[in-house]
């Protein structure tokens, strides 16, 4: 038995099978459309998975958010990244100030981006987009001991949850998920080589840059880390706490409490895939809810893709994070919805449909 809290315990019941009627009612409604039956291919799979989740056919507008998360790693002091943990409170600003990729992506397909502080290192001077819900300066240096306590491992998918209950309080209706954590990658690879029972050689790659010495470095602090804090594959709350991140715990959160509130959840990269590897093994049914968006180019991406049986829409050798695929996923979100509120049915325009063989004369 899981040692969860009442909120997450709360929120896991919550979380239902999406709706096999509202799937087949969308998948019909399609077939109607002015387009031979399939031809918009994943467009049609994406329409008839949102009006599943949200249950509203036809579909309303979509009003996206992206969620990008913050926090430090301490075990970024042992070299395994190529830039200083500085980084992720400069950049930080940068998403405040409106100057990163993910600023520029989410105003193309018209998308908000709500920042949160998880836990960097420094604390940040108050800035009014900024949401702040940090659970501590960073999390600890995992070849040392645990990253974090198991009680800051449950806060952070509380977090998480919270903010996925007030982004559909404020009326979006899908969240995209996005990190922003010098040394999550590291976590990260951590997490999938042990919830995936695989080796971290083959989940582990290059991050912001690292290659050759340095990867194999990042390559053995990860196995130390592991070898020293036995993390749990059967309770992924323990994994967190002993290799993960806040910001990963976030996503956690916030991928079981949208699922929760019948949002689709977009996920982005390799961090959002080593938090749903998470988020399954807490509650098998969010999978339904999550609608992944590329595959980036860390090597232990797909891998975890192929181990949850999710096919990205996007494979754009992307491996910014922030949300960015996200976003650009969203676009393709959008899009499908549009096909099936906007375009016009056979009878509607006056257009013959296919002809069923079966009504055909025989031969005379």
């Amino acid at each position: 038995m899981l040692k969860i809290s009442p909120l997450i315990q709360e929120t896991i019941a919550a979380v239902q099978p999406v709706s096999r009627d509202f799937h087949a009612r969308a998948q019909l409604a399609l077939d109607h459309l002015t387009k031979p039956v399939g031809s918009l291919g994943r467009l049609e799979e994406l329409a008839a998975q949102y009006v599943a989740i949200s249950q509203e056919l036809p579909p309303v507008m979509l009003e996206p958010v992206v969620l990008t998360l913050a926090a430090d790693h301490g075990v970024a002091r042992e070299g395994v990244s190529a830039y200083p943990s500085s980084v992720t409170a400069q950049m930080v600003l940068n998403f405040l100030n409106g100057g990163a990729a993910i600023n520029v992506l989410a105003s193309q397909v018209g998308a908000k981006v709500r920042v949160v502080d998880m836990g960097v290192e420094c604390e940040m001077e108050n800035h009014s987009g900024l949401l702040v819900r940090r659970i501590g300066n960073g999390t600890n240096n995992f070849v040392e001991g645990p990253a974090m306590s198991f009680e800051q491992a449950l806060k952070s998918i509380e977090v998480g949850i919270k903010l996925a209950q007030d982004a559909y309080a404020d009326g979006f209706r899908a969240i995209g998920i996005g990190e922003m954590g010098i040394g999550n990658t590291t976590s990260s690879s951590a997490i999938a080589a042990v919830m995936m029972r695989q080796s971290v050689a083959g989940v582990t790659g290059k991050g912001t840059g690292v290659d050759g010495e340095r990867l194999a470095k990042k390559i053995q602090v990860i196995e130390k880390g592991i070898q020293l804090n036995q993390p749990d594959a059967n309770d992924p709350v323990d994994v967190l706490a002993k290799v993960g991140g806040f910001e990963i715990g976030g996503l956690v959160g916030l991928i079981v409490g949208g699922a929760a509130c019948r949002l689709p959840v977009v996920l982005d990269g390799f961090i959002s895939g080593a938090a749903m590897l998470l988020a399954k093994t807490l509650v098998p049914a969010c999978q339904g809810y999550v609608i992944p968006s590329h595959c980036s180019a860390e090597s232990g991406h797909r891998k975890v893709l192929e181990y949850l049986h999710l096919h990205p829409l996007l494979d754009l050798d992307l491996r910014l994070g922030e949300g960015t695929g996200a976003c650009l996923a969203i676009g393709l979100l959008q899009a499908s919805l549009a096909c099936l509120r906007d375009m016009a049915t056979f009878d509607s325009a006056g257009v013959d449909g296919a002809k069923d063989p079966a009504s055909e004369p025989g031969p005379v």
